[in-house]
């Protein structure tokens, strides 16, 4: 008796992830959508991180982070994107228990190294503005090594903790997922078992993944502006704004919405609201981040605009050997 209701207790082997709508014309329209965003995101990022890794004049600290984002979004998109869609041109919308906690894991990894990563980056920029001598002696390559590792592993690490808890919850049904990927919330709802604990523990650490990264953040960006405002060049204000601004975007809407979704408590907002802002961190923001960086960016625009003129000469010329 104590086996069968074990087995009933562990019976869920597969999730069904319910998306957004059943309407089949909805599905295809959002499948474009989607595979549209997808597409910019992963080409965008691709063009920033071979640009970055082909220009020397590039391989400065503040683009070896830069490459480190673009990198980390190409692999965040992948995560969610490609099964999403899938699900959006065919009836199997069901993801295998360990393939959902897969998905989360990553998820969550990669999302704990870009907060951590955003908080380097304006690190960063803080050296680069407020003690310009001392930036080159401090943030060497092999700091830079070691910040970019420490952010990767500590990501990782972190939210080893979540799904090692989070695979040892039982589920015994229901098994659909009012979501379009593994999620916190939705997957915690699903739970039989008591969750008490385990919500103050992901609290904790999802409070030390956003919100010290993000204090760490606004004091940077504090001591910035002191500086900005104290400076006595006109221009030079105007260039560490122009430096900051991108990334100041990146992170206020990053940020924002990553609090909003696992620092506020969960039933302060709805799993509707859950996918609105997961749209926003999951889809817009690794779409936009490449397009704020380079567009706002002039010397990443010329390393573009060379790299592209180098490799439509070398088009040329191979076309005219071979005439």
């Amino acid at each position: 008796m104590a086996k069968l209701l074990l087995w009933n207790e562990t019976s869920v082997t597969e999730f069904i992830l319910l998306g957004f709508s059943e309407s089949h014309e909805v599905q295809i329209l959002l499948f474009v959508l989607f595979l549209l965003f997808y597409l910019v995101a992963l080409v965008g990022n691709t063009l920033l991180l071979i640009t970055l890794s082909a220009e020397r004049s590039l391989h400065t600290p503040m683009y070896f982070f830069l490459g480190n984002l673009s990198f980390l979004e190409i692999c965040y998109t992948t995560n969610i994107f490609p099964c999403m869609l899938a699900s959006f041109l065919t009836e199997a919308k069901s993801i295998s228990f360990s393939g959902c906690m897969t998905q989360f894991y990553l998820f969550g990894s990669l999302g704990g190294t870009e907060c951590l990563l955003l908080s380097m980056m304006s690190y960063d920029r803080y050296l680069a503005i407020c003690n310009p001598l001392c930036y080159a002696a401090v943030m060497s390559r092999d700091m830079c090594l070691f910040l970019a590792a420490a952010s990767w592993i500590s990501g990782f690490l972190i939210t080893l903790v979540t799904i090692l808890f989070m695979s040892s919850l039982t589920f015994c049904g229901p098994n659909e997922i009012d979501h379009f990927f593994c999620d916190f919330s939705p997957l915690l709802k699903l739970a039989c078992s008591d969750t008490y604990l385990f919500e103050k523990i992901s609290f904790f650490l999802s409070s030390t993944l956003t919100l010290v990264p993000f204090l760490l953040t606004v004091v940077s960006y504090i001591y910035i502006l002191s500086a900005i405002l104290n400076h006595p060049s006109t221009a030079g204000s105007q260039k560490a704004i122009s430096t900051c601004s991108s990334h100041l975007i990146v992170v206020t809407a990053f940020y924002g919405t990553l609090i909003v979704m696992y620092v506020v408590p969960a039933a302060d907002h709805s799993l509707d609201l859950n996918k609105v802002f997961s749209i926003f961190y999951t889809m817009v923001t690794p779409m936009v981040n490449p397009l704020i960086y380079s567009l706002r960016n002039r010397e990443v625009c010329e390393a573009l605009k060379r790299l592209v003129d180098r490799k439509c000469i070398s088009c040329w010329k191979e076309k005219s050997g071979k005439m």
